[in-house]
């Protein structure tokens, strides 16, 4: 049986975020949303520590000068780990916000990453199946379990097999949006993503200069036309 922690127990997030030179690109936009790719080793949401302003949203609602205009009324549908690329949704209006929010909970939005992980993936295609909890003793990481974690299930298909050393490109399905999944359900079936800092073998974190995850695709539909929209960025690894 697990130990559970005791009740008093607080988070203690003393994580720095170094700042992050490279600057969001806008992809698409429109009166009701934008659709953007956000860089590796920025923030989703400014951070608790004063140290972490800096984050998407916060570019977004200020403006990145002389790249982005400021968007005030940006809200983010969504969030990618610090270490994470790749594409976002954002809302531009309350009523495209409820819009979106309310398709991310009946989960008809659908995603899909690209990773690269350690060692060879035995199988093409496959899916793992492992419920995912959290647990305040070992924040800011996540566990499995299967008697108190919530279900969480990835689907994946192998893209290529590289050699020295060995590594393999997959394409990441979730069905399911837990925190941290695509990184611990890869940890899990003994493949960790290359670079991730949380979930990591003795030797997956040094081969890579950052996580690498990238959210290459999302498809949802337009909150006002109700038009099906998919956009894809470029894997930049």
């Amino acid at each position: 049986m697990t130990a559970k922690a005791a009740p008093s127990q607080t988070i203690v997030d003393d994580f720095e975020a170094p700042f992050c030179h490279d600057f969001i690109e806008i992809l698409y936009q429109d009166a009701d949303i934008l659709l953007i790719n956000k860089p590796s080793g920025l923030l989703s949401l400014s951070g608790k520590n004063p140290a972490n302003w800096d984050s998407v949203h916060y570019r977004l609602v200020n403006g990145q000068a002389g790249v982005t205009e400021a968007y005030s009324d940006a809200k983010l549908i969504h969030r990618l780990d610090f270490g994470t690329s790749g594409i976002m949704v954002v809302g531009l209006t309350p009523s495209a916000v409820k819009n979106l929010n309310q398709q991310f909970q009946v989960r008809s939005i659908k995603k899909q990453y690209i990773a690269m992980l350690e060692g060879h993936v035995r199988l093409d295609q496959g899916q793992i199946i492992d419920s995912i909890a959290k647990d305040k003793s070992i924040f800011p990481r996540v566990k499995i379990c299967n008697n108190s974690g919530k279900n969480a299930l990835t689907q994946y298909q192998v893209l290529k097999r590289f050699e020295q050393p060995a590594r393999t490109l997959v394409r990441y399905t979730p069905l399911t949006g837990r925190t941290h999944q695509l990184r611990i359900h890869s940890q899990t079936f003994g493949h960790p993503i290359i670079g991730c800092d949380l979930y990591q073998s003795e030797t997956s974190q040094q081969q890579g200069g950052r996580l690498l995850l990238h959210a290459s695709d999302i498809a949802f539909l337009h909150p006002v036309s109700a038009k099906q929209i998919h956009a894809h960025s470029d894997c930049p690894f």
